[in-house]
């Protein structure tokens, strides 16, 4: 039987590979990924993978060749990348997506990273430092990665086991986010602050200084409006993403 080999490309990763320790492969600031074949399709029609929201998960741990890769460890703006990546290596750039009733077209390999501010990382180090305007408690915190996102969901199930109205997304998830206050570890002292002292204007301080250095996608696109009006926006990604016939 002939041997086949697998295409690939270089993936630059929004981080650089910065917030990776020296010793995870992902450090390097980019993988290797082989274009998407009949496999992988299976992957994204499998209503098991679809059901438990992993069939992205299971199609980028699929696509990465790069040897010791943990899909866990990628923080998410690194994450989103990759996807974006694996839509153009299995389907092409042409992405077509309706927006407010009408339909628009983006060439996907025009979205570009993030720029990011390489004084603000350490090397090889997760965390981040920010006094917070109002309080001026400093608070250390995290990029999230998709291990935390699935603790998060995790906390967030079990909250709605004991009251199915309770869901507390925002305190939960800035309990992942946060790391330490004023230099304490502790988290029970994380919790109790969040849960008690954390200030609302803070809160969004500190969301919006996160939000506005973390690396990621740029995905802000311009459509033209039924008004033939520019508009920038988000642009939206939903199942037919990876499902272009549909």
């Amino acid at each position: 039987m002939a041997e086949f080999k697998f295409p690939t490309e270089t993936i630059d990763l929004p981080s650089k590979g910065l917030v990776y320790p020296e010793s995870n492969p992902l450090s390097k600031g980019f993988v290797e990924m082989k274009y998407m074949t009949a496999k992988e399709e299976d992957i994204l029609t499998n209503q098991a993978y679809v059901k438990k929201g992993v069939v992205f998960d299971k199609l980028i741990n699929s696509l990465i060749m790069t040897e010791g890769v943990n899909i866990e460890d990628l923080i998410v703006g690194d994450k989103n990348a990759i996807l974006i990546a694996a839509r153009v290596l299995g389907y092409g750039a042409d992405y077509k997506f309706n927006y407010l009733g009408k339909e628009h077209s983006v060439d996907l390999t025009t979205l570009d990273n993030k720029p990011i501010d390489e004084s603000l990382f350490t090397k090889g180090t997760n965390e981040f430092s920010y006094v917070l305007p109002h309080s001026k408690v400093t608070v250390s915190f995290k990029l999230l990665t998709g291990k935390d996102e699935k603790e998060i969901e995790a906390e967030l199930e079990g909250y709605k086991k004991i009251n199915k109205d309770n869901s507390p997304e925002l305190t939960t998830r800035l309990k992942q986010i946060i790391t330490a206050i004023d230099g304490n570890y502790d988290k029970k002292v994380i919790r109790e602050f969040v849960d008690n002292y954390l200030l609302a204007k803070d809160s969004r301080e500190l969301r919006n200084y996160i939000s506005s250095f973390q690396p990621d996608v740029n995905t802000k696109v311009k459509i033209n409006t039924f008004d033939d009006l520019e508009e920038e926006i988000d642009l939206p990604v939903d199942l037919s993403f990876f499902y272009p016939e549909s």
